[in-house]
């Protein structure tokens, strides 16, 4: 990809990536005139000869919230060059969002329809996953993982992510090496999420030998791509020493950073590291009060109610104050 491909890829397969409900498929519908099956004429709004905006000034525009500059740009491109791709997968991207203009998924699907036809692989990982979902168009699975391994063999991480949860849903021996090889070309291209599932096909031994230094090795890399669930499962293993060198200090670290994004496993464990001062000063209030947050979520532990249950009222209370400071709430646990 060169720079104004990667920019805007930002812009579209970012917003794509998700875990599995990325290829639900519930149509949901926007605008009034989105009837089965309709494709609307494009209409591109004309600007005056003069303007010749570049395709780095839309993108520019887009990142700074400037959408109807943004829209303004995109449009003046196709209109001097039917054959913009990338100006035509902007305004894609602006229907899509309801950015800049009323949200119109139809007439986003004819945008991205129209550039993946030239060739983008933006539009055609954008398009794809509108058939997946049965998102302004037809559910249409066959075509949207056609526009997914288009996109996927010109190089695009983020398509060959998901064309590979499509491929491990299914659970064919097939599938799941497929989805193997193409998650290995977007963890080479460094995406955090494909590093991920693909850290778990190796720890489980699906779709590929089972080798849990490779395992290690890809958990650490979408672990420093913040990936929660790699911090998570990177961090037990710091912890035991499981395929890498024994680092509590580490683990606990992992385990606080995944804490505070939610992770209700991470705040089990970084309050039972609290209580027993491995890897982290000991500090009971803390402890109580991710010990809160995890159960707030389900996630109970009776040894931690047993190990906090001599905390002093007023220790109880900063315990509830940081819990809902930190979104927690609740009071269903640790009463004497």
């Amino acid at each position: 990809m060169n720079a104004l491909q990667r920019a805007l890829a930002l812009v579209v397969a970012l917003a794509l990536i998700a875990a599995t409900d990325a290829v639900a498929q519930s149509p949901k519908r926007n605008g009034a005139s989105q009837e089965q099956g309709q494709t609307p004429e494009v209409e591109i709004p004309t600007l005056p000869q003069n303007v010749e905006p570049s395709l780095e000034d839309a993108l520019a525009a887009y990142q700074r919230g400037f959408y109807q500059t943004a829209f303004k740009a995109a449009a003046a491109r196709v209109d001097k060059n039917p054959k913009d791709g990338a100006a035509m997968t902007l305004l894609g991207e602006l229907y899509a969002q309801g950015f800049g203009v009323r949200q119109d998924l139809i007439m986003a699907a004819a945008w991205y329809r129209r550039a993946a036809d030239l060739g983008d692989m933006n539009a055609a990982l954008a398009l794809g996953m509108m058939h997946l979902q049965g998102r302004g168009v037809a559910t249409d699975k066959k075509r949207g993982l056609d526009l997914l391994a288009q996109a996927a063999d010109k190089g695009h991480p983020a398509a060959a992510y998901n064309l590979a949860l499509v491929l491990l849903g299914s659970g064919d021996a097939k599938d799941l090496e497929h989805a193997a090889t193409i998650l290995q070309r977007a963890a080479d291209a460094d995406l955090g999420e494909a590093q991920y599932a693909l850290a778990v096909l190796y720890k489980e031994g699906h779709g590929v030998a089972r080798d849990m230094n490779r395992a290690a090795t890809l958990l650490k890399k979408a672990s420093d791509h913040q990936v929660v669930a790699a911090q998570v499962e990177y961090a037990i293993m710091l912890f035991n020493g499981e395929n890498v060198g024994r680092d509590e200090e580490a683990a606990a670290k992992l385990f606080a950073r995944a804490a505070g994004k939610g992770n209700a496993i991470a705040q089990n464990r970084l309050a039972r590291l609290l209580v027993a001062g491995r890897g982290v000063r000991k500090d009971m209030v803390e402890a109580a009060a991710w010990h809160l947050a995890a159960s707030r979520q389900g996630l109970t532990d009776s040894w931690l109610d047993e190990a906090l249950k001599s905390l002093s009222d007023e220790e109880r209370r900063k315990a509830q104050e940081l819990a809902e400071l930190r979104g927690a709430g609740g009071d269903s646990v640790m009463k004497p």
